[in-house]
């Protein structure tokens, strides 16, 4: 019972409270008609689209008494931002290091597995409350958990990019609590000092995604060398000479 005039907007509010980390479906259907009860002149035919057909109601002398467009709507929940993980490491030097990120409210159910087309990626074992989990690395719908590491923007990618690396090493899932345990592998090997964050970006293929901000610090590096000059007199010039070698063009 909307009235709406000519060229007139319509903002339908969409309210989305999840109860689990899972995908919801959901779709929002508008039907239209006119307001004196009068038809659209249109004639169906076999050619007719087919777009057209199927969201109209014909009337009965050949006219449109109503239209229908349908919504789809896909809730996938995001768990709150978990705490800030932070990797330090010397400028010119590597470090290796394992980080573990515990993935909370994950629910194995029928209906979640059946969404996301993946009832058979889990490797149930009926003698343990842990179940392993396949990840893949980037974005793909071939995997239970995908991950991602983002900047915040293209200058903090350019800067980090090719200075870390991250890699799933171990993941487990313990079906009674619903904690799923991913441990990464991280490598950080800075070329000067600097502070930066990303986001590691997690996602469940069923609904679900998890944020991790992650710090990078990379501290002073060591000296190069010490320079002695001797003093030859005084109010006389001692010289030094020395070489500097660019790591880059």
């Amino acid at each position: 019972g909307i009235h709406l005039a000519p060229k007139e907007k319509l903002n339908i509010p969409v309210l989305f409270v999840p109860h689990a980390m899972k995908m919801y479906k959901a779709e929002v259907v508008v039907y239209v008609r006119k307001e004196n009860g009068e038809n659209w002149t249109y004639e169906f035919s076999a050619g007719s689209n087919k777009d057209l057909n199927r969201n109209s109601f014909a009337a009965e002398n050949g006219g449109i008494e109503g239209i229908l467009w349908r919504y789809p709507v896909h809730g996938i929940p995001e768990a709150p931002q978990q705490k800030l993980v932070v990797v330090h490491c010397q400028a010119r030097q590597r470090v290796e290091q394992r980080v573990e990120m515990l993935l909370m409210g994950v629910v194995l159910d029928a209906t979640a597995v059946t969404d996301a087309g993946n009832s058979d990626m889990v490797n149930r074992d009926n003698s343990a409350n842990t179940q392993e989990v396949k990840v893949t690395d980037g974005f793909s719908a071939t995997a239970e958990f995908l991950y991602e590491l983002q900047y915040q923007s293209n200058e903090i990618r350019s800067q980090l990019e090719s200075l870390v690396g991250m890699h799933l090493v171990q993941k487990e899932w313990d079906t009674e609590s619903g904690i799923v345990t991913l441990i990464f592998n991280v490598v950080f090997a800075p070329n000067k000092p600097m502070r930066n964050e990303a986001t590691l970006m997690i996602q469940w293929t069923a609904g679900g995604a998890w944020k991790f901000p992650v710090q990078f610090i990379a501290t002073e590096p060591e000296v190069d060398d010490v320079i002695n000059i001797e003093a030859v007199g005084l109010n006389k010039e001692s010289l030094v000479g020395f070489k500097l070698t660019s790591q880059t063009r």
